[in-house]
């Protein structure tokens, strides 16, 4: 295998980010802005899940089969779109939780088990209207877990799908699955296409997994950096170099984790000392994210286009002595602006950055955008204005009358009503990436950001389709980044806010089963928040 890092092949950067046409009218799905939002631009918002799990993953419950999650995700939780994402190891199950005689690579579960179950309930009518596609998570060499897409063009020439045979190669060459447990004339024949060396132990192997994605998947693949600050693997200089080698692979965190429903809220287990309050989340979300003026500030500070997500990690919600993680859409939900509503569109809609993202339903509509005279940007966009003009930011947004709160859980008693109680008006200064190599490489902070306005239920009133609408107006001196963050708590909450700031979630440890995990599901949902993607203001 050449060394990809020194062989590139081109890389088409743009070739699938949204390319907005603006019409009059355009409808919007019922999913997020409704028809009465001041959007014009061509599409729908549409709601799903970036990494779930099903019993093919060996640490789900086997009673997390691919039909009940399917079945929770899209008739119980009424998403449009899905991607289940089992790692990238071995897996000792099918679908419907029967063990296999032999253990076999999941790349290869994917293609035999996976994929064709999907197709088949699809064929035959079941989420037929719904977007079901397969990834994978990736035991990232010296680091955690990342996402991992890799399509083709399907049969009719337009759709993308999964390429089952990418994955097995990248698999092979990419993870510790001895090589004995792969088909050797695959083998074979990859060795023969990439080289015999496979990637799998170093920092460096890591850069080599993205780098051979970029190469022979330039505009059908992505990845997604799951639950970031878990453990203590990565520094700011690893994110800036993996989205340097492949900005358009690389663009998305997952900033609010799944597998909020264990004691360590989203299973940030490390030890409850200062030394790693970095490890922990603050209201369910990553340090990364959670932290004003942090790693995401400090990425955004350099005008990167690199998104955060929400997202369920389901594994199984409650089992008798266990709890783990939400269903896909229970909890955690992403909206995305979308063209169209398959594989293809959705990663344009991804890359665009036009989602938010939320736990608990506190909000189901989010419209934010910049404007100055005629020009407009929403969340993903780079509004380029003259020094020393007006800049106004409107901020437009709906909350569902009920959310999946149950009391006590699992008993089809919900009692949540989600309420937004204030929203965060956050700015930082951009000032230009760092270099490589040099000091400001390893800065992990952006000193400039800070909250502009905090807009509370005093500031808003609700219109005749049930949005709020508030703004504000700031004259543009340099080029900046504006984002929001709202939660229903208050801005001084003992243990759970001080001063508006997020505080680091604690540990439930009630020894019952059933009352923790009551204590746990009344902590998650006393605790909501969301978060949306920046929107860029260049003074020219």
């Amino acid at each position: 295998m050449p060394h990809l890092l020194q062989h590139q092949k081109p890389f088409f950067a743009h070739s699938l980010r949204l390319l907005p046409a603006l019409i009059l009218g355009a409808a919007l799905a019922a999913c997020g802005n409704s028809e009465d939002s001041p959007t014009t631009e061509v599409g729908q918002w549409t709601v799903g899940d970036l990494h779930s799990h099903t019993v093919q993953s060996d640490d789900a419950d086997v009673s997390q089969t691919l039909d009940r999650v399917l079945s929770k995700a899209f008739s119980s939780y009424g998403l449009d779109w899905l991607a289940v994402s089992n790692h990238l190891r071995s897996s000792s199950r099918d679908n419907d939780g029967n063990t296999l005689k032999t253990a076999i690579p999941f790349a290869q579960g994917m293609e035999q088990y996976e994929i064709p179950r999907i197709q088949a309930l699809q064929a035959a009518g079941t989420y037929a209207d719904k977007n079901i596609f397969s990834l994978s998570e990736w035991d990232m060499p010296t680091h955690d877990h990342i996402n991992v897409g890799i399509f083709k063009t399907g049969a009719d020439g337009k759709t993308l799908v999964a390429d089952t045979d990418g994955f097995k190669a990248f698999q092979y060459f990419f993870s510790t699955l001895a090589e004995s447990s792969f088909d050797s004339a695959s083998v074979a024949a990859w060795k023969t296409k990439f080289g015999s060396t496979r990637y799998n132990s170093t920092a460096a192997d890591a850069l080599q997994g993205i780098a051979w994605l970029k190469t022979n998947y330039p505009t059908t693949s992505f990845m997604q950096l799951n639950h970031p600050s878990r453990k203590p693997v990565y520094t700011i200089s690893d994110l800036r170099s993996f989205n340097d080698l492949a900005p358009d692979l690389l663009f998305t965190i997952e900033g609010m984790p799944g597998n909020q429903m264990e004691p360590n809220r989203g299973g940030y287990d490390k030890p409850y000392t200062d030394a790693y309050l970095p490890n922990r989340t603050y209201g369910g979300a990553d340090y990364f994210v959670a932290k004003l003026g942090g790693v995401w500030d400090a990425l955004l500070g350099e005008g990167r286009h690199i998104w955060t997500t929400a997202n369920s990690d389901s594994h199984f919600k409650t089992t008798t002595q266990y709890s783990s993680g939400y269903f896909p859409g229970e909890y955690a939900k992403n909206y995305v602006w979308s063209k169209s509503k398959d594989v293809k569109g959705l990663l344009e809609g991804l890359r665009s950055g036009k989602m938010f993202a939320v736990f608990g339903d506190l909000i189901n509509a989010l419209d934010f955008s910049a404007a100055s005279g005629s020009g407009k940007k929403e969340m993903g966009g780079d509004l380029s204005v003259a020094s020393g003009a007006p800049v106004t930011l409107t901020i437009r947004f709906k909350s569902p009358a009920k959310n999946n709160y149950e009391k006590p859980i699992n008993s089809g008693n919900f009692v949540g009503v989600p309420v937004v109680d204030h929203i965060d008006l956050i700015a930082g200064d951009v000032t230009g990436k760092a270099s490589p190599g040099s000091s400001a490489y390893s800065v992990a902070t952006n000193p400039t950001t800070r909250v502009i306005k905090r807009f509370t239920r005093a500031d808003w009133k609700a219109d005749a389709n049930g949005y709020y609408t508030v703004s504000y107006t700031t004259t543009a001196s340099k080029s900046q980044y504006f984002r929001l963050r709202g939660t229903n708590l208050g801005t001084d909450v003992n243990g759970q806010t001080s001063g508006g700031e997020p505080q680091p979630d604690q540990l439930i440890t009630t020894a019952d089963n059933s009352q923790r995990f009551n204590d746990i599901n009344d902590r998650n949902y006393a605790s909501l928040w969301f978060y949306s993607n920046p929107i860029f203001v260049t003074v020219k």
